[in-house]
């Protein structure tokens, strides 16, 4: 198997409707597969599947539902990856200011809801199969303001190691993104956006912030490699460096 070759395979991807998600059923497709991508939004749901085509499915499931989440993963049957990449609105902001109800809902869909993701999914994933969960690299270098964050990147990354040894062979590992142009950032002005991007790439050794699509290889690349399981991935342009 290489990175072009999911031939056959069926990819589940939670949050596959959105960034980086989407990115990696689109780069899943391209390689072979067929994809099912899930959100809680119906509309984005159809139209990403008129977007994606033939060999793509479509659920629409609140993520922070164990009961619907159970339900989903019997409806589908066998399939041989799960991509959790679900996410809300970035928790940036002092603790001292922080609304707690924001940091429960928070990790309840990022954290837990993974949780449940892999508890009624491995079952079902085919052997040779793998789990890609997703962090990011604030739990190796947070910055003021980012407790919430780096705290779900942090038990993200905990989670992951854990699992690789309670479900194998199964293979789990994650991705940390770094600072990556997706729409997590679109409650900011766009020109505001853009220059809060220009402004983080030039400080990069790469020279600007992640696209989606750069996210989405190192997905396919953990797909693939029958080697790598309690590994976390940076993609961050060097980020983590400077």
């Amino acid at each position: 198997m290489t990175l072009t070759n999911l031939q056959n395979q069926r990819v589940v991807l939670l949050g596959g409707t959105s960034g980086i998600g989407l990115a990696t059923a689109q780069t899943a497709l391209a390689a072979g597969a067929s994809v099912v991508v899930v959100s809680s939004r119906s509309q984005r749901v159809t139209e990403v599947l008129a977007m994606l085509g033939e060999r793509a499915e479509g659920h629409v499931v609140d993520l922070s539902d164990q009961s619907a989440v159970r339900g989903l993963f019997e409806r589908l049957g066998p399939f041989d990856h799960l991509v959790y990449s679900a996410g809300e609105s970035l928790q940036i902001g002092r603790l001292a200011e922080t609304d707690f109800d924001a940091v429960r809902k928070a990790f309840d869909l990022r954290l837990f809801g993974a949780m449940a993701a892999v508890k009624h999914a491995a079952p079902h994933l085919r052997p040779g199969g793998s789990v890609v969960l997703t962090g990011g690299v604030a739990s190796q270098r947070p910055q003021k303001g980012w407790t919430v964050g780096a705290s779900i990147c942090g038990a993200m990354e905990a989670f992951t190691r854990a699992l690789a040894v309670e479900l194998a062979p199964i293979r789990v590992n994650l991705v940390s993104p770094g600072f990556v142009r997706t729409p997590l950032w679109a409650n900011i002005p766009e020109a505001q956006r853009e220059a809060m991007y220009a402004d983080v790439g030039a400080t990069l050794p790469v020279g600007r912030v992640g696209e989606a699509q750069d996210i989405a290889e190192t997905y396919l690349y953990l797909m693939s490699n029958r080697y790598s399981t309690g590994q976390v991935v940076v993609v961050d342009g060097g980020g983590v460096l400077v």
